[in-house]
């Protein structure tokens, strides 16, 4: 049986080796992910992947924590991250409210907050009452409708240096480990070397403490675009397609169900 990371087992694993991050949203696949996996992310990008919508924002904290609960029933050691959705972090009171709500309301190891300097006094609030903070800083998810799309981040010096004040901000606030999405490669490596804690990457290059990827993205099961950081490791929906077809056609020549099939 594997065994389950731990906030030390992750934070001993930087300069070590690798991390490995995916998300998932329901058992079934978590259950799936579990033995290869260091955690596994309920990410609000649920709304993207299923839900059919257009960004992330759309995601409710009751999505989250019934997801949450899910992932945590198919992977019960696993080291799971709870997406703290949009809106529901905007003040210390709020934020510490809601991730009270992830913590007795699921087994979640930790939240997710977005955000740098800026929201370092949220991750502070949040760590001194007793909740695991995974930060995120680079590109925001949830400010693509302000920032007016997905810009990468650290094509300046001035970004290069503000993103590395946000990672020190975000580790001096009490955060385990953060996400860096979005930024040069070369900006992200340097941004992993300011800070003790472990630099998730997700579209910024190799040489950071680790990597996380959408498993919809990765298997190739959503169509609608594909980013230039993902790599799809096998074409998932057009498996599924087939599969589906072949079991449509089987039906409708009555192929199936055949004798070890029925009772």
């Amino acid at each position: 049986m594997k065994k389950k990371m731990t906030i030390s087992s992750i934070q001993k694993a930087k300069g070590v080796t690798p991390l490995v991050m995916i998300t998932a949203y329901d058992a079934l696949f978590a259950s799936l992910f579990e033995s290869s996996c260091d955690m596994i992310l309920v990410g609000d990008s649920l709304n993207m992947s299923f839900a059919g919508k257009s960004d992330t924002l759309s995601a409710t904290m009751d999505q989250m924590i019934y997801h949450t609960n899910a992932v945590c029933n198919g992977a019960k050691n696993s080291f799971v991250i709870c997406d703290m959705p949009f809106g529901t972090y905007t003040n210390e009171d709020d934020a510490l409210k809601n991730a009270i709500r992830v913590f007795q309301e699921t087994s979640a190891d930790c939240v997710k907050i977005e955000g740098g300097d800026d929201k370092a006094n949220i991750v502070k609030h949040l760590t001194s009452n007793g909740i695991a903070v995974c930060g995120h800083i680079g590109l925001l998810p949830q400010s693509v409708r302000s920032e007016g799309g997905y810009k990468v981040k650290g094509k300046t010096s001035a970004e290069c240096l503000s993103l590395i004040e946000d990672a020190i901000a975000i580790e001096d606030a009490g955060a385990f480990c953060m996400v860096v999405e979005g930024v040069k490669a070369e900006v992200a490596a340097e941004l992993a070397n300011s800070v003790d804690i472990p630099v998730i990457g997700i579209g910024a290059g190799c040489d950071v403490d680790g990597q996380v990827l959408v498993f919809s993205d990765m298997l190739g099961l959503f169509e609608e675009f594909t980013p230039k950081f993902v790599k799809k490791y096998i074409d998932g929906a057009s498996l599924v397609r087939d599969a589906v077809i072949n079991y449509a056609d089987e039906v409708k020549k009555r192929e199936f169900p055949q004798e070890i099939h029925t009772y």
